[in-house]
């Protein structure tokens, strides 16, 4: 008896059967569909030195069209993490392109880079009819509001790797300075001013304790918020990563910033002493912003301790600010023209390297006077 003669009907009908890429679970008509859709929304983002058409194997730029004598390329690359359970379980698939573009460009120009070009990479199990251009629309809007261009990128369809609905994002992106104006923290002095700038919300870090503390005390993200009945708690908590680039760079070009610390995973107290050189110490008085009421929140709901919030979430400040005593009015005067929220927040002293986050009983719900150190 021949082996085909052993075989069950089902083997036999998968003996003869025409395999495609389709039946393996990719579409490669999806992806296709989806490059066209995407194709005007990376055009708009065109830029001088960039024409932003998507469909080659890469992305060209010209730093001499963009007017650059002698630059240094800065290079810097990003995810928005967790977030995305939540825009993913509540349909907010609008904005998070914003956060991942914001997490990109806001590392650039805290080393004095103009963002010139962005890529995306956008991995999922199954294209889903819609979602992946409205992330792509939110990056393209990134890109606008950071003057870069979107000039590629890469959407993988992966069937196994990915639960249902649930993809992931990576973003690339590309800045230049001019050799004389990078920006190193060398220049840091003792005595220079720390300024912070306000964020937007918790932007993009902390999310796995804000999804671990929705889930233990049983948030309702769809109803409006405690702190504040005007907007539902799941827009107050996936409100976009602010980006600080179009108020910043003509600053930043000036040198009158000596270091620019952008506010990310690791919080003020990690953050800040990555831009110090050794021997010197930063100093942040808590007493000198408002908690915002979403941080207030997020505290009290977690009973999160001072050392902690200072560790783990921006506490209202995006970014923060070296500055010489003498430069510290024009530069606030310059970023508030511009639409930004500066706060003096603190100082620069000879010590240990590392960053002193401290405030009084009164300051972020604690009971006693309270003071959290880093060592960088």
């Amino acid at each position: 008896m021949s082996d085909k003669q052993n075989m069950t009907p089902d083997q036999q009908r998968n003996e003869s059967e025409s395999y495609t890429y389709a039946k393996a679970g990719v579409s490669i008509a999806a992806g296709n569909a989806l490059v066209k859709a995407i194709a005007p929304l990376a055009k708009a983002t065109a830029r001088p030195g960039a024409n932003a058409e998507l469909g080659g194997f890469g992305g060209f730029f010209d730093l001499k069209a963009a007017g650059y004598d002698d630059p240094l390329l800065v290079a810097a690359n990003d995810g928005v993490g967790t977030k995305l359970k939540l825009a993913i379980d509540y349909d907010r698939h609008d904005k998070v392109g914003i956060d991942l573009v914001a997490m990109c460009v806001n590392d650039l120009i805290v080393q004095g880079a103009e963002p010139l070009f962005f890529l995306d990479y956008f991995a999922t199990g199954k294209l889903e009819n819609g979602v992946a251009e409205r992330v792509v629309a939110g990056i393209a809007d990134g890109c606008k509001m950071s003057g870069c261009a979107l000039i590629g990128g890469e959407t993988a369809e992966m069937p196994g790797m990915y639960a249902d609905g649930d993809y992931d994002l990576a973003g690339f992106c590309v800045g230049a300075v001019e050799r004389e104006k990078a920006v190193t923290g060398a220049q840091i002095e003792p005595g220079d001013v720390l300024l912070g700038l306000e964020s937007s919300g918790v932007h993009s870090n902390g999310f796995s304790l804000v999804r671990r503390l929705a889930a233990d005390k049983g948030w309702k993200l769809d109803r409006p918020a405690l702190f504040d009945p005007e907007i539902l708690l799941i827009e107050a908590l996936i409100a976009p990563t602010r980006i600080y680039v179009r108020s910043l760079l003509p600053v930043m070009q000036s040198g009158r910033i000596r270091a620019l610390a952008h506010i990310t995973g690791g919080g003020l107290l990690e953050n800040i002493p990555r831009v110090l050189p050794d021997g010197l110490h930063a100093d942040v008085d808590a007493t000198s912003w408002e908690q915002p009421r979403l941080m207030a929140f997020l505290q009290a709901q977690g009973n999160i301790e001072p050392e902690e919030m200072a560790r783990t979430f921006n506490c209202g400040l995006g970014m923060i600010l070296a500055v010489a005593p003498g430069d510290v009015e024009s530069v606030t005067s310059d970023l508030e023209s511009a639409g930004e929220n500066v706060r003096r927040v603190g100082t620069v002293r000879e010590g240990k390297k590392g960053c002193t986050v401290s405030g009084t009983s009164d300051t972020w719900s604690a009971m006693k006077d309270w003071s959290a150190t880093y060592h960088g």
